[in-house]
């Protein structure tokens, strides 16, 4: 297609041919490595992308300051952005209300995964909460549209929650989490029926982590006797299985978050012990000891963000589960975790093999499970699948 025609009023940037044959095979970034004429091109700017031959590629928003320079927006000649931020919108909501089941609290757009890269929604109940990550959505016009299709769904408050970091490495202004509609900051919503505390302006990311929101209930269904709960964050894990299970402990390192995981348990009605300190050393510990629970879950942050983190991380998640395992009274549950993209499923179910072959236990596949399914995942772009949850029952 010719760019003259397609596309005259849009800036082009041109694209090597690595990058072009990346966008080819149907992944939707390029990076500025491959980026090759971009001069005097404004930030956040609705391009024309081309091969070297200036063949249109599609239409892309454009980063001076992120290594992820292109996002491809469509593979067609877009000539009215806000109609098309506001049909993605519409679409974003709707597929949620399709796939969406046993909860108020869930992801309503997910950036690249629902073809608005660059914007994260969550939904807390009557609160409605958005990340910008690129300067293409932090653009006036582009988040007047986004705001409109949330305010039709009239929440009780729309909030901000920045992420300094991302505003630097995108060269935005510095910006502070805060109300962008209504006056609510703090809610409850539930999940699976169990209820949560919610405080919009405190927490990690938008304040809970909804992509664990099937895992917590899957895990349920096969936990029993006394459990661990390792990185416990809030609680969504405990609380889930305090529902089945005798006995019920918290570990996380952080204070805040588990004072309002006491409070959870609270609201829910559940006796659930937390413990302040770090998950290493307690199972270092613990594991000298012997088997003490019937289920284990390890649900630890990202330790690869990045592949150079990737040996060390592999070895963090092999210790872990290491020492899980030696926890573990034979016909246990263990409920293992990892949200870092750059472990593979190959890798992450490879270390949890030799940890069992290291501790002479057998484990039995129950479920391997992604992320929900408000959190989609696009099959060319591997990016948006990251989280991995396996279920085993381990036995001597």
């Amino acid at each position: 297609m010719s760019l003259n025609r397609a596309m005259p009023d849009l800036p082009c940037v041109r694209v090597s041919r690595r990058g072009a044959q990346r966008l080819k095979d149907g992944h939707v970034w390029v990076y500025q490595s491959d980026v090759i004429s971009a001069n005097g091109i404004p930030p956040g700017s609705l391009i024309a992308v081309t091969d070297e031959r200036e063949k249109l590629l599609g239409t892309a928003f454009y980063s001076s300051a992120s290594q992820i320079a292109i996002r491809l927006l469509s593979r067609q000649p877009v000539k009215d952005l806000e109609n098309l931020i506001r049909q993605r919108m519409q679409e974003a909501i709707a597929y949620r209300e399709r796939v969406v089941r046993n909860t108020d609290a869930y992801r309503l757009v997910f950036s690249e995964a629902d073809f608005l890269p660059g914007l994260i929604v969550d939904r807390y109940n009557d609160l409605l909460l958005i990340q910008v990550l690129t300067q293409a959505i932090d653009a006036e016009s582009v988040r007047a549209v986004v705001l409109s299709e949330l305010n039709g769904l009239k929440p009780a408050a729309i909030i901000e929650r920045v992420d300094p970091k991302i505003r630097e490495l995108e060269q935005l202004p510095p910006k502070s989490s805060g109300l962008l509609a209504g006056e609510k900051i703090s809610t409850t919503f539930s999940m699976n029926g169990v209820r949560f505390h919610f405080d919009a302006l405190e927490g990690q990311k938008t304040g809970a982590f909804l992509d664990q929101r099937e895992n917590y209930a899957a895990a349920a269904q096969y936990a029993h006797g006394a459990a661990l709960d390792v990185f416990c964050y809030q609680g969504g894990f405990a609380l889930h299985l305090a529902e089945t299970c005798s006995m019920v402990t918290g570990v996380d390192s952080s204070r805040p978050a588990l004072e309002v995981a006491d409070q959870n348990a609270a609201l829910n009605g559940r006796e659930i012990e937390w413990i302040e300190g770090n998950a290493f050393d307690l199972l270092h510990d613990y594991s000298q000891a012997g088997p003490q629970y019937e289920t284990i879950v390890l649900d630890p942050p990202a330790f690869a963000k990045s592949k150079k983190n990737l040996h060390a991380a592999l070895r963090g998640y092999k210790e872990l589960n290491l020492r899980a395992l030696k926890m573990l009274r034979p016909g246990g549950i263990l409920v293992s975790c990892s949200c870092s993209y750059h472990v593979s499923q190959g890798d992450f179910l490879d270390i949890i093999r030799a940890a069992g072959q290291d501790v002479h236990r057998n484990l039995r596949i129950l479920e391997y499970r992604s992320q929900a399914k408000d959190h989609p995942i696009l099959l060319n772009v591997p990016e948006t699948a990251y989280l991995k949850c396996a279920i085993f029952q381990v036995s001597s």
